[in-house]
């Protein structure tokens, strides 16, 4: 974690942004005897500093965009101050980085395994949406419910067990009913405990955590939208409609 002197240039951040004009300058590589620099200057004043995997210019002028795994953080060109927060264009209101974090953060989408998901649909089913949840997840169960008001979709669920012995038992027993989508919905749905699973019955639970810590999945429900971008919580019915349409926008 950042010290409290970094947390408290939030404010600061939203000064530089009220100033910020036109984007003239367009994101550019920084030069590596820079970066080196400031590398060299955040690790010496912040020993615990995340590691650097990336930088970067930003429209705004004297402000560096620093990539640390799936997170971003700006300094100055000296890195004698970091920012954490987000950057605006007021001209367009445009989130610059959530922009950023889409684009860093964005998977193929058509690689994932799907054989290895729970699929159910709604109507047509032409919209494709991919969850990571776990069966003992409050927020999955929500979430679940939500999307059952989405029309046109069909959604791949991986199950994973991140909450404990009682979840992978439960996800594996789901996995192992002849209808595994019907005893996932029961269970997510209306809470009927899934028919204990007899025999050996080979379940893709521990490929899916794997797969799930590869794409940096750090809770559940996480989402993946066709378009390879991500939402990494629960949302309402109408937010996972707008992102639906925007990611079929995309890809057609």
């Amino acid at each position: 974690m950042l010290n409290r002197r970094s947390l408290s240039l939030r404010a600061a951040l939203m000064l530089c942004v009220a100033s910020l004009s036109a984007a003239n300058a367009l994101a550019g590589e920084v030069p590596a005897a820079q970066l080196a620099q400031i590398k060299q200057k955040l690790t010496q004043n912040l020993p615990e500093f995340p590691p650097i995997d990336s930088a970067q210019t930003t429209p705004m002028n004297g402000l560096i965009e620093l990539r640390s795994g799936n997170n971003i953080i700006y300094t100055d060109t000296k890195g004698d101050y970091i920012i954490q927060g987000n950057l605006v264009e007021t001209k367009t209101q445009r989130n610059l980085t959530e922009e950023r974090m889409d684009e860093i953060n964005k998977i193929d989408f058509a690689a994932l395994p799907f054989k290895d998901a729970i699929v159910w649909k709604n109507g047509s089913g032409k919209r494709r949406l991919v969850v990571f949840a776990d069966p003992s997840c409050g927020y999955c169960k929500r979430l679940e419910k939500d999307l059952q008001q989405i029309k046109d979709v069909t959604v791949y669920t991986f199950v994973i067990a991140i909450l404990g012995d009682d979840s992978k038992v439960k996800a594996n027993d789901i996995w192992c009913v002849k209808d595994r989508t019907q005893a996932w919905r029961d269970w997510m749905l209306a809470g009927t405990v899934p028919a204990k699973a007899f025999g050996m019955c080979a379940t893709p639970i521990q490929r899916n955590l794997t797969l799930s810590q590869k794409l940096h999945v750090n809770g559940t429900p996480a989402m993946f939208f066709e378009d390879g971008s991500r939402l990494a919580s629960a949302a309402p019915a109408n937010v996972i409609e707008q992102r639906l349409q925007k990611a079929s926008s995309k890809v057609q």
